[in-house]
């Protein structure tokens, strides 16, 4: 088998379900591994997108890293038996003369073809991806995760009203969490949104909240003091992702649990985290998203170096609320997944018909990542391969 053609679009997705929402321009891109392998009568085609909050990386993936897979000789990007993709060999291709240090947004482009690579890998040995990654985890993988729903962004009119909607519509799905935003508002306006929430989801202890890394020094320690009677489930992104010395004055002034890791990027981030930024490991919660850490090779080594630190895995709740990082969560047995089931449209959310159940669902029992079983994201991937390269 051999790669015939990589094929990437940019697209904007929306925080919103009303796309109409102002939503700050956010982009995806989205790419497709096209191969030489027919299986009933259709090649196939792994399928991977830029995951959620960065830009589109169409740039470098087309000038930097998709020509190195494209030039790869084919024993330098397959399994020992040759008959199928190694994402850990394509992804040493990728890197291939990357200095180290400089992450910027390449980690997002690099991760972004290794989700192609996984989807490919696991469609071509004809198994969902969390059966073909759970050799990399500590037993076999659960029958059901934990999941929350993920958004509660300000809307520009009725916030609070509609934000209780949003939560409501989630309750409804089968959601027992839920995560909003704070932090771009007075902070008494987001109490008046936490207190929403925590009615509609009937315990504030299921309920999360993500300042989007917008606190300095000051307001983070007040934000603290202020939500520390309020017994939520976590406190995320407190305040500029570096800023290691605010992190561990919050942590420690704050009696509930901490996320951070979002927005770091590499192992190397990971170790300042752990070092410095004054985590608690029997009660904090690592957010790292697999797509912006290089991909799934790179978010194993930061697993594996918490690993060695003495943390569990089920501290593991990786950002991105997509069918990828759910089917990670069920293969390495971590703690859970956020799912995004209004917002971040034709990628947020899971396959068609998928039950949560209590608070839990599955990875669809479909090859691959399963993206042909959401009828948005089918679509979307089908635009991109019946477009001319």
């Amino acid at each position: 088998m051999k790669i015939i053609d990589i094929r990437a679009r940019t697209v904007p997705i929306s925080r919103f379900a009303d796309a109409s929402i102002p939503s700050g321009g956010l982009t995806t891109t989205m790419v497709a591994v096209v191969t030489d392998v027919v299986r009933s009568g259709q090649r196939i085609v792994g399928f991977g997108f830029s995951s959620i909050g960065r830009f589109g990386q169409q740039g470098l993936i087309e000038e930097r890293f998709a020509p190195r897979l494209r030039q790869a000789a084919f024993a330098d990007l397959s399994d020992e038996t040759g008959t199928n993709i190694d994402p850990f060999r394509a992804w040493r291709v990728m890197m291939t003369g990357e200095k180290p240090g400089g992450h910027g947004e390449r980690c997002v482009a690099v991760g972004t073809l290794d989700m192609a690579l996984w989807d490919l890998a696991a469609k071509i040995a004809d198994v969902p991806l969390y059966r073909h990654i759970a050799c990399h985890g500590p037993a076999a993988p659960a029958p059901s995760v934990k999941v929350y729903a993920g958004g509660g962004y300000y809307y520009p009119e009725s916030d609070v009203g509609r934000l209780a909607d949003e939560a409501r519509r989630a309750r409804d799905l089968g959601y027992t969490r839920f995560k909003l935003k704070i932090g771009g508002a007075p902070l008494a306006q987001d109490l008046k949104r936490i207190e929403a929430v925590s009615t509609i989801m009937r315990d504030p202890a299921h309920v999360a909240v993500d300042a989007m890394n917008a606190y300095g020094r000051d307001a983070a320690l007040q934000a603290a003091a202020s939500l520390t009677p309020c017994g939520l489930w976590w406190f995320e992104d407190i305040c500029d992702p570096l800023d290691f010395a605010t992190l561990a004055e919050v942590v420690g002034s704050y009696d509930g649990a901490v996320a951070a890791g979002e927005a770091l990027f590499s192992v190397a981030e990971a170790k300042l985290l752990a070092a410095h930024g004054g985590l608690r490991k029997q009660r904090d919660i690592l957010l790292f998203d697999p797509v912006h850490c290089y991909g799934l090779p790179g978010y194993l080594q930061i697993v594996r170096e918490f690993d060695a630190r003495g943390w569990d895995r089920d501290r593991f709740w990786p950002h991105g609320g997509h069918l990828f990082t759910l089917h990670l969560v069920q293969g390495l047995g971590l703690g859970g997944a956020e799912v995004n089931p209004f917002c971040f449209q034709p990628f947020g959310g899971l396959a068609d018909g998928t039950l949560i159940a209590e608070g839990r669902t599955a990875a669809p029992d479909l090859p691959g990542i399963g993206f042909e079983g959401r009828t948005s994201t089918r679509q979307a991937f089908a635009e991109l391969v019946g477009e001319r390269s």
